[in-house]
């Protein structure tokens, strides 16, 4: 529990320095919950956390303290029944004589802020300041980011031994959500579904699964990940049924290949991120390809699937140690098909890591 302690001591001093009596963070249905696990260790459905400068706080119902008390070294408070998050916090502010506190923004319902804005409090919206501590993932959550990377890696391999000309892009899905779960997975992604896009649908970045059938000689795009103590890996692979039908797919893997290990290479502390994604696309417009890559090259991920820092021609900001990203460049061209190249990188010291490195980067041709 010691990593809890220490994001603790670093969010006091954050309090400190905006003079802020507290943190007060509401796990709704989910809605909060990355946070309230981030600081508390805690991660369920149902939970009000408060931090102030020499207490913290965990108050979930009678459903939830067993769980909370093994899982976090926080106070633990049961609700009494009845007793919802924006009446606990009054209790809490009352109790604890809190008159500034921050809360999440970015994770609020509506509603819920409308009652707390009732409290005799000063809110002040923390959500960029928390995301700005997040940003920087210690040795324990890179351990766990790659193990969930890992087990992703496991799972594809496995599940591709099962595919056939006929198959549901939908079925692969669940095939590679099982194999995950065989070696100890939570799943695939907090929020949203694996991509399986196949033949003329594998143009759509972000083509969700569906009951399509895959062909013989259709190239398939997956664009997938695990989750391993809550955080999550993010990898996008390419394969065929037997030989592929359309042979230029082979060339645009070819140059998506080239632009994402040449931009990968150029990772390191200081470097731009939009610097990065130029990289990789100027590579992919010199092949004659630019018009069909129209999303950035990376984001980073860990609790959340999309996080800061990015690689995009938005962002300019320089990328620091401590920082993991993806780096995933796209060809799609409508009415044939697309192609995605996605690892994981960890910026080290002098460079960067590749946290996916247990998954072949090759265009796989399945023999059936």
């Amino acid at each position: 529990m010691e990593h809890i302690w220490a994001r603790i001591g670093e969010l006091r001093r954050n309090l400190a320095e905006r003079k802020l009596d507290a943190l007060v963070l509401i796990d709704a249905e989910k809605l909060g919950w990355v946070n309230a696990f981030y600081y508390s260790g805690y991660q369920g459905t149902s939970a009000t956390v408060v931090i102030t400068h020499d207490r913290a706080i965990l108050a979930t119902d009678s459903r939830y303290t067993l769980q909370a008390s093994e899982t976090s070294p926080l106070e633990l408070q049961t609700q009494k029944t009845g007793e919802n998050h924006a009446v606990t916090v009054k209790r809490l502010v009352g109790e604890l004589g809190l008159k500034r506190c921050g809360f999440d923004g970015a994770a609020l319902s509506a509603s819920t802020f409308i009652q707390l804005s009732e409290l005799p409090v000063q809110w002040e919206d923390c959500s960029s300041m928390i995301t700005a501590q997040r940003r920087h993932k210690d040795a324990g959550e890179i351990a766990l980011i790659r193990r969930a990377a890992d087990i992703a890696a496991g799972a594809y391999l496995a599940a591709l031994k099962t595919v056939r000309p006929g198959m549901k892009e939908a079925e692969l899905a669940k095939i590679i959500e099982l194999e995950i779960a065989k070696l100890d997975g939570e799943g695939v992604w907090h929020d949203g579904g694996m991509i399986v896009a196949s033949g003329v649908r594998s143009a759509l970045p972000h083509g969700r699964a569906s009951k399509k059938t895959m062909q013989l000689g259709e190239q398939v795009t997956v664009d997938y990940g695990s989750i391993y103590g809550a955080y999550q890996s993010d990898i996008t692979r390419n394969f065929s049924l037997g030989p592929v039908a359309d042979a230029e797919f082979l060339k645009i893997h070819d140059v998506l290949l080239e632009a994402h290990n040449t931009a990968a290479a150029a990772l390191k502390p200081g470097v731009i991120g939009r610097d990065i994604d130029a990289i990789a696309r100027n590579i992919i417009a010199r092949a004659g390809y630019g018009q069909y890559f129209g999303h950035g090259l990376g984001h980073s991920f860990g609790l959340e699937i999309h996080e800061n820092p990015r690689l995009s021609p938005a962002y300019g900001e320089e990328l620091r140690e401590g920082d993991v990203i993806t780096v995933e460049p796209g060809i799609y061209i409508p009415g044939r098909g697309g192609l995605r190249l996605e690892d994981d990188y960890l910026i080290t010291a002098s460079g960067a890591e590749r946290l996916s490195s247990a998954l072949p980067q090759e265009f796989i041709h399945l023999s059936l």
